[in-house]
């Protein structure tokens, strides 16, 4: 019997960046994804603070040469790979050094806000889906992991829906409890909208906030997942409202398998309704 696939999106991976909630998470889930019999594949952003050598990061060749087009600007793609010891397990990164720049992770140098979140946001979710696309390999389920990737579950249902490699793909979205030092540019509604995506998909980050990329993300989504013990008041009941299939805050010794059984019961009802 095939494996399914699990495609990992995460916002923050340790020991590339310091271990919190998310990072912690984005580590060790997708080990024990892949220890349960399920195939895996990891990708995050390629943050400046990154250590590359350290790391022991180096580009994809075969990945080499895909450009995308952003607000009518040509910026290279460029995937870089590492191996988290001693389980072998392979961490794709988005990198472009606009998005990124050098020793860099949220903010600037001088400690400033990015002004450029939305680009680098549309630019990491749209990077990682062709990627994925150009490596052929079809996910059974997306699993998105931070407010960086709160658009992939909207490209999915919208901009790739047709495409062979994700028509049938379930997307899970984890909401964690996450604050910014700062706001998100008034264009990103529509900076992010592409061939397949309306200006109501987008509508509700006409006014850009990390609150709203959270609901667009569970708008689009097939699963939430609550990944703080405490969330915003708000988000809360923008969940309740939402009638998606949601699992609560699992506590660090059972979140691996709750998660896996969640993916399982989304694929068992495509199955069902296939």
């Amino acid at each position: 019997m095939e494996k399914k696939r699990v495609l990992y999106i995460s916002q923050e991976i340790t020991p590339y960046l310091p271990e919190n909630e998310m990072s912690s998470v984005g580590r060790n889930l997708p080990q024990g994804t892949m220890e349960s019999g399920k195939d895996i594949r990891i990708f995050t952003p390629k943050y400046g603070c990154i250590n590359e050598r350290r790391h022991q990061l180096h580009e994809v060749i075969r990945l080499s040469g895909m450009n995308m087009i952003l607000d009518n600007l040509d910026y290279p793609l460029i995937i870089k790979v590492a191996s988290l010891q001693p389980v072998r397990m392979q961490v794709y990164f988005i990198d472009n050094e606009d998005f990124f720049p050098k020793k860099t992770f949220m903010n600037d140098l001088d400690g400033s806000f990015f002004d450029f979140h939305d680009e680098r946001v549309i630019f990491f979710c749209r990077g990682v889906l062709e990627t994925v696309r150009k490596l052929g390999w079809a996910p059974d389920v997306v699993h998105c992991q931070g407010w960086m990737s709160a658009l992939v579950p909207m490209y999915l249902k919208r901009a790739f829906a047709d495409d062979p490699i994700f028509e049938n793909t379930k997307v899970v979205y984890s909401v964690y409890s996450q604050e910014i030092d700062g706001v998100l540019s008034n264009e990103m509604s529509q900076k992010s909208r592409v061939v397949g995506v309306s200006e109501e998909d987008t509508a509700v980050i006409d006014e850009p906030s990390i609150l709203n990329l959270h609901k667009l993300a569970i708008t689009f989504a097939d699963a939430v997942i609550t990944g703080s013990e405490k969330l915003d008041k708000e988000l809360e009941l923008f969940i309740q409202k939402s009638d998606k299939q949601t699992l609560e805050y699992q506590s660090e010794d059972i979140y691996i398998e709750a998660y896996n059984d969640l993916y399982d019961e989304l694929l068992e009802e495509e199955a069902v309704l296939s």
